[in-house]
């Protein structure tokens, strides 16, 4: 079988690189090229050259619509708006696109999701295996403890970050949620400000932190009277991120058109 040509949308950005390098690093695939919003000074600049590597000749180019049409898979780690448009091309072209970005609403989902019909989207909020596992283990501690342990979900990242809370900590309240057996929407709390009374019971909290470099860290707080349970995630580089999304890419390959999750790449379903 031939290697898996992978583009990047993106492709200057800090993620970006990161995906370059390791889809050039990784058996079973290559670099086909990648994408910058026109105008960007980055267009036109040699893709791998651009990530630290041995220059390869492709050029960064600022048309999606071409990228999709040569590569097999499109990794994408951008904007909601943009990303809808790319989910959009992977339909119209029947190609996989991997989507890592964060911050859609419920219409802009709703919208990529609908894309499955005629391209295979693996869609994750954090594409590392460790936080993967912090989600499946988050659903069944919640399913195990019932609402006497207040659910709580902390995290922090570096001070670029434009959402919040993380996509990561949506996933580990909907985790938790699914868990207990409630509808996540209605029992999330993402923001305390004021006099805002005593905590409702049964509700999962959000708390964030933005500062310096940090890469992500997310902890998930049961507490209970006189006890504490917290589960911990701390990643150190990105590359974990780009590890997963060329994985999933790679697992992609042959699968028929829908709309697929990390879980369902890491074989950690139910």
């Amino acid at each position: 079988m031939s290697d898996l040509k992978i583009g990047i949308v993106g492709a200057a950005g800090r993620m970006g690189r990161m995906l370059v390098k390791q889809v050039s690093e990784t058996a079973g695939c290559v670099i086909s090229g990648g994408t910058e919003p026109a105008g960007s000074p980055f267009a036109g600049k040699d893709i791998t050259a651009l990530a630290g590597l041995d220059a390869s000749g492709i050029l960064i180019g600022e048309d999606p619509a071409a990228l999709f049409e040569t590569a097999d898979a499109v990794i994408d780690f951008t904007a909601p708006e943009a990303t809808i448009a790319h989910a959009r091309l992977a339909a119209e072209k029947g190609k996989i696109h991997i989507i890592g970005t964060t911050g859609l609403t419920n219409e802009q989902q709703a919208q990529v999701t609908a894309c499955g019909d005629r391209a295979v989207i693996v869609q994750g909020a954090n594409m590392s295996l460790g936080v993967n596992l912090l989600a499946q283990l988050t659903r069944k501690v919640a399913h195990i403890l019932d609402d006497e342990f207040d659910i709580e979900i902390l995290e922090m990242h570096h001070h670029h970050k434009v959402d919040a809370p993380s996509g990561t900590a949506l996933l580990l309240g909907k985790a938790a949620a699914a868990g207990r057996g409630v509808d996540h929407d209605q029992v999330a709390d993402r923001g305390r400000d004021g006099i805002t009374g005593a905590r409702k019971r049964g509700d999962i909290g959000y708390a964030v932190l933005r500062g310096g470099n940090v890469v992500g860290d997310h902890t998930v707080i049961f507490a209970a009277e006189n006890e504490r349970i917290e589960l911990t995630h701390k990643a150190g580089d990105r590359s974990i991120f780009a590890r997963g999304a060329v994985r999933a890419a790679l697992w992609a390959r042959g699968k028929a058109p829908g709309n697929y999750d990390m879980m369902d790449v890491l074989g950690l379903g139910d």
